[in-house]
């Protein structure tokens, strides 16, 4: 199983996968944190393919070119702002990494990166969310024949630490 799963600290824009998750904001045109950074790094053509799609619903994913990135497509999902925990928050960030993965499998990528999604600027609790991602990222690649090589970059090495921690707790 661990060489379907991967935690690293580093710039997911720099990767060289199928495809990586963008933590984007509902209107997907674009924001701060790794949604700036995606959308800086790929070029304008992204904007303008995300313009038709008319936006993404919180917990939902939808793909698009990655243009001038390394990555061959980007999945963009929109993550929960945090409530304090009781407004479905855990439900609805496990459907984005669960509609995530289920749109790589469905265009048949082999390999995915994801951030933390909605742990920067929306507070979900990180330790909380590392949980949830990975409870749903480990299941999915046992119950999948077909998953794709899952990667978890995380910006810096004290969130790499807490992933790595959760990923311990969940697998022993």
């Amino acid at each position: 199983m661990e060489d379907k799963i991967e935690i690293v600290q580093g710039d997911i824009t720099r990767l060289e996968v199928d495809a990586i998750v963008n933590a984007a904001n509902q209107s997907l045109l674009g924001g701060g944190g790794v949604d700036g950074a995606i959308h800086r790094s790929a070029g304008p053509q992204l904007l303008e393919e995300c313009r038709k799609l008319g936006g993404c619903p919180t917990g939902e994913a939808r793909l698009t070119s990655g243009y001038n990135l390394p990555a061959g497509h980007v999945i963009h999902t929109v993550g929960p702002v945090w409530h304090g925990g009781d407004h479905n928050e855990d439900n609805l960030l496990a459907s984005c990494y669960r509609n995530s993965l289920e749109l790589a499998l469905k265009h048949k990528l082999r390999s995915i990166a994801f951030p933390s999604i909605s742990t920067g600027v929306y507070r979900f609790p990180i330790g909380r969310a590392s949980r949830i991602a990975l409870r749903v990222i480990h299941d999915f690649v046992v119950s999948e024949d077909h998953a794709p090589r899952v990667m978890v970059v995380c910006f810096s090495e004290a969130d790499r630490a807490v992933y790595q921690k959760a990923y311990q707790e969940l697998i022993f």
